[in-house]
């Protein structure tokens, strides 16, 4: 069966993904994710997938960052994947809820001890007067916590995109390119496709 077949765009996800993985040389799991403020004007900047389910599209950040604040104010979100050695994307479109604390404390406790670190000393997005600043306040950490586990901090979790709308794009010659629209009403509704024109 052709992946363009699957009814589930998650599942079908998880082809283009391991694919991608495979063969993809830079960061496969780097996606642009766009919010919008309270004053309407949107944002973008890259991220990281940290993990994908049937419930959606997970990241982490600082919950008081540019972001973590759009997202408290207006929790939509679209994502964007561009593999360009794969000449293909997926756009995605959706609401946002917090993971569990369980969650965020389970992939806190993976992440290599400097970014640990990295995430107490750095107040993500505030102005910074000085490099010196952030880097003294990371030198003071490493000796708070010498010898010890460094706990998650109460202002970093995760993020979990419910896809409402995800696109699949794929390269063609003539740029007849091949684009399918899979769209649910809302979380755990069945998914209709669409063949849209390039």
């Amino acid at each position: 069966m052709a992946d363009a077949d699957i009814e589930d765009p998650l599942q079908r996800f998880g082809l283009w993904f391991e694919e991608a993985e495979a063969k993809e040389p830079n960061d496969p799991s780097a996606m642009a994710l766009a919010t919008v403020g309270a004053d309407g004007m949107p944002s973008v900047r890259m991220v990281l997938l940290k993990g994908v389910d049937p419930r959606g599209f997970v990241f982490y950040t600082n919950l008081e960052s540019r972001k973590g604040q759009q997202l408290a104010g207006n929790p939509q979100a679209a994502l964007c994947f561009h593999w360009k050695s794969l000449r293909r994307s997926v756009r995605i479109e959706g609401t946002v809820e917090p993971v569990s604390a369980a969650e965020a404390d389970a992939y806190f406790a993976t992440r290599p001890r400097v970014s640990q670190l990295g995430a107490w000393a750095s107040d993500q997005s505030a102005p910074l007067r000085a490099r010196e600043e952030l880097e003294k306040r990371f030198s003071d950490l490493e000796r708070k916590y010498q010898g010890k586990d460094v706990p998650r901090p109460p202002h970093w979790s995760g993020y979990r995109v419910a896809p409402l709308a995800v696109e699949f794009w794929e390269n063609r010659p003539g740029r007849l390119h091949q684009r399918e629209l899979y769209a649910r009403k809302a979380p755990g509704a069945p998914w209709t496709m669409t063949l849209l024109n390039p």
